[in-house]
């Protein structure tokens, strides 16, 4: 068994624990003997209870990225990248709702998830032609952050087969992004430069663009457009 095959395992059971015990009673030590891991190994892969989640991030962002086209435009490509996310926790939707009710009782790993989800949205962002460099970019991970809570408090009520609610939702989020003063449309700084009109200038020019501003869903503070009701989730 490989290192990602060992991974995988582990993290089926850790969420398996979860959904029948509450997070608080998952360990590591405890999904390992469940799926008949070794201890050493796991605890040389998962030092701690965090380590499932940022383990388990990473391989939603994988699948989301190994299915990256620069053949669609921007918002398409986004929406696309985030419903393979939520494919990745609609596999472990039990458990993972387990650990939506154990967080409000631990800001730590809130926190966490939070600084991780920011990385997540910004691989996103870059694997679809959005620039993320410099403050402008810090801007668009928090908007696309604002439009996958959005869409995360949407999940954890949905029943549907097809996730036709969460898809809902994060359309409606992404296009808000959208509208945003175009945010995720912009032209990356390492693009070629639009032609310059040859034809006389009347006048000064326009002045330069600002910052792209998001207007978070209603009930989410700020700084992150984060809704009042949902925990973050990497």
């Amino acid at each position: 068994m490989d290192d990602s095959e060992f991974d995988r395992a582990l993290l089926t059971a850790a969420f398996e624990m979860a959904a029948d015990h509450g997070w608080h009673r998952m360990s590591i030590a405890g999904a390992a003997r469940r799926a008949g891991l070794a201890l050493d190994r796991a605890r040389l892969r998962f030092p701690h209870r965090g380590a499932v989640l940022v383990r388990f991030g990473r391989e939603a962002d994988r699948l989301a990225l190994a299915a990256a086209t620069r053949d669609a435009p921007v918002r398409d490509q986004i929406f696309d990248m985030l419903m393979r996310r939520f494919d990745a926790l609609q596999t472990h939707r039990a458990g993972i709702l387990a650990l939506f009710r154990a967080l409000p009782a631990k800001p730590h790993l809130a926190l966490m998830l939070t600084c991780a989800n920011l990385y997540s949205m910004g691989w996103i962002l870059e694997a679809a032609g959005v620039s993320t460099i410099g403050p402008v970019g810090q801007l668009r991970r928090k908007g696309l952050l604002a439009a996958w809570l959005w869409a995360v408090r949407a999940w954890r009520g949905d029943e549907t087969v097809d996730l036709s609610v969460t898809m809902a939702a994060l359309d409606h989020a992404l296009a808000r992004a959208e509208t945003a003063e175009g945010w995720l449309c912009r032209r990356r700084p390492d693009s070629p430069a639009p032609a310059a009109d040859p034809g006389p200038s009347p006048g000064p020019g326009p002045e330069p663009d600002g910052p792209p501003s998001f207007e978070p869903p209603p009930g989410g503070p700020p700084e992150t457009g984060m809704p009042a009701d949902v925990t973050p989730l990497a």
